[in-house]
């Protein structure tokens, strides 16, 4: 029963570790000069074309996956030849409304890096302008829900940050001022980034989910948990703290492999160790120091609204733990809840989904360190 159960776990979980093909939410940065406006998009252009669901947490779950695949493959060049195809939809998805008034937008400029790594994603810059008439006052922006979220940046004409926002699907943003500063309360922008938080474990943060789930497998006990879920929440809040606030700066490139590792020790020491060691809070409270880079790397990619860098700061770190919260609730309500008092539960789920956790990790940690791009 521990074999079957061992295989049916890397199985499912196959897809996972064998592609990079992230659906991340595109960011649009807008920016205001006289008489006109423009909105840089940072895309996975080939998602778009191919018309991946954005719902889904990996693109090969799509039945588009083989164009998507297909088009990343593809020179600048001749993705630029797809994407004229595919212009005047995009553009029809937009919504751009000045003072209550439709505007219509054109595209001004394509930046499509050449082919890298497959493994890898490949963001486009698409940057769209419009017309803004004189004596306008507000501009409201979003895009169809096909397309998926979106992450809203403002810039005002004096170089200022004016706004920001995270859309879920079909959503439009706040009026926001054309002429100055849009003023954006802090309970806005805390709840803006709860939602960024919680997106970026579920469904967007896989490698975390496979960490916390690792911490988990240790012990359905409570106290075990509570310890290694409090060093790891101390460690990513001050981590995060420290990265946004630029205090502390380490390159993806070290970042990213260091947490596939730690997914791996966490897992090896489920399979070797029976109980709560004594130096595994500290192990974990050092593990949750890189997490929380790498959650600052995202706020860094999002941004924030300078007055309101605290309530943003705050309310990204409620929503990831509350992200974690509820993978720890789903695994206690799938293993811990039924099979935690069994004799065989260590044999049969802690150590076969160690195991294949860990595979996981390693698959990460060697793509993370030998095949960037």
């Amino acid at each position: 029963m521990r074999i079957i159960l061992s295989a049916l776990f890397l199985i499912l979980l196959l897809p996972f570790s064998a592609t990079a093909h992230e659906l991340r939410p595109a960011v649009a940065d807008i920016r205001f000069a006289e008489g006109s406006f423009e909105v840089e998009f940072r895309v996975i252009l080939e998602a778009l074309i191919a018309e991946i669901d954005p719902n889904l947490t990996d693109t090969s779950e799509s039945e588009n996956a083989a164009r998507y695949d297909a088009l990343r493959a593809m020179a600048p060049s001749d993705l630029a030849k797809e994407f004229a195809g595919f212009e005047a939809k995009f553009l029809s998805a937009i919504t751009a409304t000045i003072d209550g008034q439709p505007n219509q937008t054109e595209t001004s400029a394509l930046n499509i890096p050449e082919v890298g790594d497959l493994d890898l994603t490949r963001d486009t810059t698409l940057t769209i302008t419009g017309q803004v008439p004189a004596g306008a006052q507000e501009l409201v922006f979003g895009w169809s829900e096909n397309l998926g979220p979106l992450i809203v940046r403002v810039t005002t004409p004096s170089g200022e940050d004016g706004y920001s926002d995270y859309l879920q699907s079909g959503q439009k943003t706040e009026p926001i001022s054309v002429v100055g500063v849009t003023q954006q309360s802090g309970l806005s922008v805390f709840g803006n980034y709860i939602a960024i938080g919680f997106v970026h474990i579920i469904p967007k943060g896989l490698d975390h989910i496979l960490f916390v789930v690792g911490l988990f497998l240790l012990s359905t006990q409570m106290r075990p948990l509570l310890w290694q879920i409090s060093a790891f929440t101390l460690a990513h809040t001050i981590s995060l703290a420290m990265g946004m606030l630029g205090w502390v700066n380490i390159p993806p490139s070290i970042v990213e492999p260091l947490i596939a590792a730690s997914i791996i020790y966490v897992c090896v020491e489920n399979i070797f160790m029976s109980g709560l060691s004594r130096w595994r809070p500290f192990v974990v409270f050092g593990f949750g120091l890189l997490h929380g880079l790498g959650f600052a790397g995202v706020l860094a990619e999002v941004g924030f609204v300078q007055s309101e860098f605290g309530s943003g700061l705050i309310g990204f770190n409620i929503g990831v733990e509350l992200g974690q919260l509820t993978v720890i609730a789903a695994c206690f309500a799938l293993f811990g809840a039924w099979f935690g008092r069994k004799s065989w539960y260590r044999a049969v789920i802690t150590t076969p989904m160690s195991l294949g956790i860990a595979a996981i990790g390693a698959y990460w940690f060697i793509e993370r360190t030998l095949f960037v791009a």
